[in-house]
């Protein structure tokens, strides 16, 4: 196939092998350190396999979106959504270590805690470990399934040019997306709502969803400003990918602003004894004020800097309001885990952030590595130059 290849910068292999080197580092500091007390250990490690897990999924989701809907943005970013995706066999195996810890994380385990309690054993049946795992394997099976199709068919596009991917890619995705929702707003459940199994909100799975295609957006926002500074990017990427991509930014910005608001809204009104203690757990000690900067900085602060044009057409002003929420999102998982294992305040120790690194340094490993296979662009996708010279540029 003639015209550009557009191969990954050399400079790949170098970001994923000093990735691989901390994150093995940090992993070990973090089992050091959490091993003589397994019940700090597992939280860590929930909080930074949701952090890096979220990034996965979302690329996943949005990779299905622009196949669905097409569009200049996605062109630049999809091999980004693509490695992505790429890296949830890796979290598949990470899930293990949780699985063996569930004891330190579920009051629902203990067999003595449901008998005791009626709520408990109406929910005995779902809530059991054989089957909060087979469901686990089924989630990841459905998801690596989706995201190795996509790759596939999207390598054969890449030799061949024929549109008869394109069109096997969206179909793929339209039920994909469909099945991506279920699984994950299931997941949610299974993962962080039921950490307070007498707690429930059918809203809950969507912020999930809304927070982890923001995560992925944020990220991919942050790599295409990083590649669109050299070869073979350089002069391929235009102020107007990043426009589009700041739009799209805050849009999900606001999405997730206003499921999380009408969670809110519809519990505190309703009062009832069965909901109001997970946000009354969550107003108490130091934990107001990481409820107030999740409002002002995961919401507030972005929502303002996005109204600006000229800052979303600009690589290092967009990748820094990225930067800023991918920050705001760990600190609104904190939020979300982090009061059932420390009811009394706030707290970060050395095993949260040693955990957080070490998962993150092996997932941009495992992310670099399935970015530098294949071209930065779609080369064999028959729109790829209405996407590098968009209409509206």
């Amino acid at each position: 196939m003639s015209g550009p290849t557009y191969a990954p910068p050399p400079g790949l292999a170098g970001v994923r092998w000093r990735a691989f080197g901390i994150g093995v580092l940090a992993s070990g500091v973090a089992v050091a350190i959490g091993a003589g007390d397994p019940t700090r250990f597992y939280p860590a490690y929930l909080l930074a396999y949701h952090c890096w897990l979220g990034i996965g999924l979302g690329s996943l989701a949005l990779l299905m979106v622009q196949h669905l809907t097409g569009g200049a943005w996605g062109m630049m970013t999809r091999r980004i959504f693509e490695a992505g995706a790429g890296t949830l066999p890796l979290m598949a195996v990470m899930f293990v270590p949780l699985a063996f810890g569930l004891g330190y994380l579920y009051p629902w385990t203990d067999t003595a805690t449901v008998m005791a309690d009626p709520v408990l054993r109406q929910k005995m049946t779902y809530l059991s470990p054989p089957f909060f795992v087979a469901r686990t394997a089924f989630y990841f099976a459905a998801w690596i399934a989706l995201a190795w199709l996509l790759a596939r068919w999207s390598r054969a596009q890449d030799r061949t040019g024929d549109p008869r991917y394109a069109a096997s890619m969206r179909k793929l995705s339209g039920g994909g997306l469909v099945l991506w929702c279920l699984t994950l707003t299931l997941a949610a459940v299974d993962w962080l709502m039921s950490l307070e199994p007498h707690w429930f909100s059918t809203i809950f799975g969507l912020i999930v969803v809304g927070g982890q295609g923001l995560s992925a957006l944020a990220f991919a926002i942050i790599v295409l400003s990083r590649l669109a500074a050299r070869e073979p990017l350089a002069g391929v990427v235009k102020p107007v990918h990043f426009h589009d991509l700041g739009n799209l930014l805050l849009a999900f910005v606001v999405l997730w602003a206003y499921l999380a608001f009408s969670q809110l809204l519809i519990i505190w009104s309703g009062n009832l004894a069965e909901e109001i203690p997970w946000y009354l757990h969550r107003i108490q000690g130091s934990w107001t004020a990481v409820a107030v900067a999740i409002a002002v900085f995961y919401f507030a602060v972005p929502f303002l800097l996005l109204l600006s044009r000229q800052r979303k057409r600009r690589a290092r002003a967009i990748a820094a309001v990225a930067g800023a929420i991918l920050v705001a999102r760990l600190v609104d998982l904190i939020f979300l885990i982090g009061p059932e294992f420390s009811p009394a305040g706030f707290r970060v120790n050395a095993v949260d952030a040693a955990a957080v690194v070490g998962i993150g340094g092996l997932w941009i490993a495992m992310f670099a590595w399935q970015l530098g296979r294949r071209p930065l662009l779609p080369v064999g996708d028959p729109d790829l130059q209405d996407g590098i010279s968009p209409a509206h540029g």
